[in-house]
């Protein structure tokens, strides 16, 4: 695609999402095209996964997404780690199915898929996560290979029976035959997995899922904590945290965060991150948290 119509039609997509309402007679005359050509591009738009809508009489706009992104750009970029996943949740389809090509050919129009590529060979939780999945599914053993623990600050080879992946793919539970107890392994953190095919699984009766709280923090005392705070530290807990938004409430220019959550190792951890922007109304045990690593921070034990 020349240069000149890569720009125009990039003028056009920020035409289209403006406040603007453009006619097709205001789109011809500002970039200079026929009106053939205005009609050619919005079907490349829409070819290309974007939803362009007919308003009224002779206007046309790209319709509002219901997120409401103030910003086009993000709704047409990924970065790498958006465009890996993507990539492989279309590679976990079969290759017969229809959506996949569908929906590869929208990526294909907003990113440089041979990127996308060479970033996934790169990694291997797209193979991983396959490779558990199929486990669960066929209540089969695995080796979780190289596994990087922060308990022990090594890694080593765990032999588990792996029963549940937690939202987003951050995290899975799993039975540690070799402990007898059920733990919870981050997926980022596995080397690869090798699934026992002739080793089924024995423990099925003992496979029991801890409650998580809004920070993936789990067999812990619910603590119960009322957090205010400003759009910053709301927008920072979304980001962080999106599991947080059920418990969110505007409070006009703020925001109240309340619910229960597993100790202080996660709700801690994000008020200490960010404790000029967050007030704690509820929940003696966050102030008691800040006020010991506080004490830790300003010690000679600190690092």
């Amino acid at each position: 695609m020349d240069q000149p119509k890569v720009d125009r039609m990039l003028r056009l997509m920020q035409m289209l999402s403006s406040n603007v309402n453009y006619s097709v007679d205001d789109l011809m005359k500002e970039l200079d095209i026929s009106r053939r050509t205005v009609y050619r591009y919005i079907e490349t738009f829409k070819s290309a996964g974007f939803a362009v809508q007919n308003t009224h009489g002779n206007v046309w706009r790209l319709a509002n997404l219901k997120n409401k992104y103030g910003d086009l750009s993000k709704v047409v970029y990924f970065s790498e780690e958006e465009a890996y996943i993507l990539n492989g949740l279309l590679e976990s389809l079969d290759n017969t199915n229809a959506l996949k090509q569908a929906l590869r050919r929208k990526l294909v129009a907003v990113y440089d898929f041979e990127a996308v590529g060479e970033y996934v060979a790169k990694e291997s939780v797209s193979k991983n996560m396959e490779a558990i999945s199929t486990a669960i599914r066929d209540k089969k053993t695995v080796l979780l290979k190289d596994y990087a623990s922060s308990h022990s600050q090594a890694t080593k080879t765990y032999r588990v029976e792996p029963y549940k992946v937690n939202t987003n793919h951050i995290d899975m539970w799993a039975y540690d035959v070799e402990d007898g107890i059920n733990k919870r392994f981050k997926t980022a953190r596995i080397g690869s997995v090798e699934i026992l095919e002739e080793e089924p699984w024995q423990h099925e009766e003992a496979h029991v899922s801890l409650q998580m709280d809004d920070f993936r923090i789990h067999g812990e005392t619910p603590v119960h904590v009322r957090l205010r705070m400003d759009m910053v530290a709301r927008n920072l807990l979304l980001e962080e945290y999106p599991l947080a938004e059920k418990n969110l409430t505007p409070d006009g220019d703020y925001w109240i965060y309340e619910a229960d959550c597993n100790g202080m190792k996660g709700v801690g951890r994000f008020v200490l991150s960010i404790p000029d922007r967050i007030e704690i109304q509820e929940g003696e045990e966050v102030k008691a948290y800040l006020k010991e690593k506080a004490g830790y921070i300003l010690s000679s034990k600190a690092l």
